[in-house]
């Protein structure tokens, strides 16, 4: 049995080193193609119906595991997406999938899998309403400060090293999260900064000039 669980962990381990870093530039693609105003109205707090519909959508027709998810939902939060919708995301993606969905259908049976669906879907809406009126968006991680220079959002980092790799002089990492080393802010080069800020995929790295 032992044996066995360190197989399967490796398993899990090499899809997670084979999936993440598609979802790493993925991620960092969706953010430079689409501008949080249009984050903010088709899944911002005005959306509404409009919002929900559409994060089910986004979360059903999604591939890979539900881990793959959470970069998105980070860069979706910081563009103005809705606690509420960001739940709707993550549960459509972890259990109503139309992949999923599909499988179930063949496995149990049409019927099970609609009612299945239709339960899941409901209970989704209501507990997804339910915590976005119990989170607020100051519990999450956020960007916002009044700092000047060079900063990380430490809550946002997920250690991805791609800081370390495009800027070593710069930056590094510790307890599995990206640090700014001791320099000298007269000789930073602005240009490297910049291509490593676009880089981060959660957008956790900021330069605010004096």
């Amino acid at each position: 049995m032992g044996i066995e669980s360190v197989k399967n962990s490796g398993y899990y381990i090499k899809e997670m080193l084979m999936i993440m870093p598609v979802i790493f530039v993925l991620t960092a693609l969706l953010d430079m193609w689409v501008s949080k105003e249009k984050i903010m109205k088709f899944l911002g707090k005005d959306a509404k119906a409009k919002g929900v519909f559409l994060a089910f959508v986004i979360g059903s027709i999604s591939a890979g595991p539900i881990y793959a998810a959470f970069p998105m939902c980070v860069m979706l939060h910081k563009k103005g997406a809705s606690i509420r919708n960001i739940i709707i995301i993550l549960s459509s993606w972890a259990v109503i999938k139309v992949p999923m969905l599909l499988n179930e259908a063949k496995f149990l049976g049409p019927k099970f899998m609609v009612i299945r669906w239709i339960l899941t879907v409901v209970a989704i809406i209501i507990f997804s309403w339910i915590a976005d009126k119990i989170i607020k968006d100051k519990d999450l991680p956020s960007e916002e400060t009044s700092q000047v220079g060079l900063i990380i959002n430490k809550g946002a980092c997920m250690g991805c090293t791609l800081c370390t790799k495009n800027y070593p002089e710069l930056f590094e990492i510790k307890s599995k999260k990206a640090v700014i080393k001791a320099h000298d802010a007269t000789t930073i080069d602005k240009e490297k900064l910049q291509t490593t800020i676009n880089a981060c995929p959660v957008k956790a790295i900021e330069y605010i000039e004096d």
